[in-house]
């Protein structure tokens, strides 16, 4: 139907005629000459019409906004001082000599052209319209070059793309499942994958010694601004490698992609161990453009006659940390109760602060209500952060979980807030993880998944498995986490020790893990393996403020398709049939 895509036509087209189809992006009439700007997904093309074509202009002269046209015409020069640098097709138009619409458009929920603006709920509504955009369709447009890209990186190296089902079982990954009632098997249920982590190892074991997969995953996680309910990993595992493989394999085609379809060179990918990034930045995934850190001052704050310093300072899972803002003196009052307000989400009952407006004047040239609980130690503090005139610490004071986040948070809201970014970008690998993390109740969790490689013995796991470190590595870029990944378990001892660490027993072990308990004694390979979370990477690559902006059909925070109205209920006949049956809140007597 079409000959060329409107976004494609340029000068080395002049005087060739085209027929073009797409939606009318913006109508204009000027002196008796319509000019149609026609759109498609490739971008956007200026269409003459002359009223000397009758036929061509009346059709012309009654479309509007997103009606859609064929057109066929003569490719020409614009005139001179008509050229738009800032359109690919700006140098040329096409005079129009047949139009034919296609298909009429009620008015759109809102204008698709650059000036229009509207809230992203009625954006996703209708989405269909909203995807329309050029920006939005050049992000799809993006992604698409982009799994292409890494897709063409792996199976260059010998990388096979294989799928792992869509219905699995139940398996605690950390996040709960989404699961499916089963109609031929009464009261059992499939779950939908939170990754294909186990499908994979059994590749490994299966002798396929390099998998990959664009893979769609799912978790039904509490409501999280920039999280989503079913989001895309790139996924791959590899036989007979070392961390170092799997790093020098994901980090190789990282580098390929920004070169290929940003021009850009991540350069260096420093290693980091995870002790260390949190104890300067008090984040696993620490934005390394900002220059900010936090500093130890608990053995200062010990013997403070201010509890809540003292406290925390005393304390063997407590944490006195400060964070020294270059020229951050000129904050006001305003600001720093936002900055305190902004702690407070992440646990901190507070924000202790010092200005430091005149060091050589001693406690006189100090602005803080805190001060004068540090008259024996003020100078070892402000020579231990490096303070200077102009500046100003602030300080957290908790259990080490919290001090760590609430400062970790507040040194990149500073960051941004003030822009202290040092760099465009920021690459870095985290390793050397702690195998578990302590729960509230003191029992253990995986840090990241129980299938991690710990680097020590069964015996010395079961031990001390609180101070031992696992085989894993994360990727990180500007302060998020792009991929994690891990050298996996591949002897069933091994793994039946880190279950019982976790507090599983042999009978769940057996009802769960069975399928891989077996696998793991018919010659499992040394395997490992990562995977990207390509939502998160294209957000950071095109820029975009949301991973909905990069999704087609995105779910809201609530986990919910306002276009489709999803979820829905379904019918009695339904949950008959899969002998389901809802439990109704009883209703209050009036």
């Amino acid at each position: 139907m079409r000959s060329h895509y409107c976004g494609d036509l340029n000068t080395s087209h002049l005087d060739q005629e085209v027929v073009l189809c797409g939606w009318v992006h913006r109508r204009r009439d000027h002196g008796g000459v319509i000019f149609l700007d026609l759109r498609d997904r490739n971008g956007i093309a200026q269409v003459v019409v002359d009223p000397d074509t009758e036929e061509a202009f009346a059709r012309a002269d009654r479309s509007r906004s997103e009606y859609v046209l064929k057109i066929r015409g003569l490719v020409r020069r614009r005139p001179e001082g008509t050229v738009n640098a800032n359109m690919s097709t700006g140098e040329i138009e096409v005079l129009a000599k047949d139009v034919e619409v296609l298909n009429t458009s009620e008015t759109p929920p809102f204008m698709l052209d650059e000036f229009g603006k509207v809230g992203e709920e009625v954006r996703l509504k209708y989405r269909y319209v909203d995807l329309r955009r050029p920006e939005m369709a050049e992000k799809l447009r993006f992604r698409s070059r982009v799994t292409h890209q890494i897709r063409n990186c792996l199976e260059e190296q010998g990388f096979l793309d294989i799928e792992t089902p869509i219905l699995t079982r139940a398996t605690p990954e950390g996040a709960r499942d989404y699961l499916v009632p089963s109609r031929t098997h009464e009261g059992h249920f499939f779950a939908l994958p939170q990754s294909p982590q186990l499908f994979k190892q059994l590749l490994m074991v299966a002798g396929f010694d390099r998998y990959y997969q664009i893979a769609k995953c799912f978790r039904d996680e509490d409501l999280r601004a920039d999280r989503q309910p079913e989001f895309t990993q790139i996924d791959m595992e590899a036989s007979f490698v070392e961390e170092a493989d799997i790093m020098g394999a994901a980090e190789g085609m990282i580098r390929k992609v920004f070169q290929e379809s940003l021009g850009v060179d991540l350069g260096v990918f420093p290693h980091m161990p995870y002790s260390e990034a949190m104890n300067r930045y008090g984040s696993d995934k620490p934005d390394l453009r900002i220059p900010l850190e936090l500093v130890d001052v608990g053995d200062l704050m010990a013997n403070v006659d201010f509890k809540v310093f003292s406290g925390p300072a005393t304390d063997p899972k407590g944490r006195v940390a400060a964070l020294k803002v270059k020229g951050g003196a000129e904050l006001s009052r305003k600001q720093i109760d936002d900055y305190t307000k902004f702690v407070g989400i992440y646990g901190a009952r507070g924000l202790a602060w010092i200005k430091i407006n005149k060091r050589a004047d001693g406690l006189d040239g100090l602005q803080s209500p805190i001060v004068k609980f540090m008259e024996g130690i003020i100078d070892q503090l402000l020579d231990r952060v490096g303070a200077e005139d102009g500046d100003i610490i602030f300080f957290g004071a908790d259990k080490a979980k919290i001090v760590n986040e609430a400062l970790g948070a507040l040194r990149c809201k500073l960051g941004e807030d003030l822009n202290l970014y040092t760099c465009e970008w920021a690459p870095l690998w985290v390793v050397d993880f702690p195998m578990f993390e302590e729960n509230s109740d003191g029992s253990l969790s995986a840090l990241h998944h129980p299938f991690t490689s710990p680097k020590c013995t069964p015996d010395e796991l079961e031990a001390s498995p609180a101070d031992k470190l696992s085989r894993a590595y994360d990727m990180v870029l500007n302060g998020t986490e792009l991929g994690g990944g891990s050298i996996r378990i591949h002897n069933q001892a091994m793994q039946q020790a880190v279950f019982r660490v976790l507090g599983i027993s042999a009978e769940e072990q057996r009802e769960k893990f069975g399928f891989l308990l077996d696998a793991l004694k018919f010659g499992a390979p040394p395997h490992g393996g990562l995977a990207f979370g390509l939502d998160r990477l294209m957000m950071l690559m095109t820029g975009a403020k949301s991973i909905r902006e990069v999704i087609a059909f995105p779910k809201t925070q609530s986990a919910a398709c306002v276009m489709t109205d999803a979820p829905g209920e379904v019918s009695q006949a339904q949950l008959k049939e899969l002998n389901l049956r809802l439990r109704v809140k009883a209703q209050a007597e009036d």
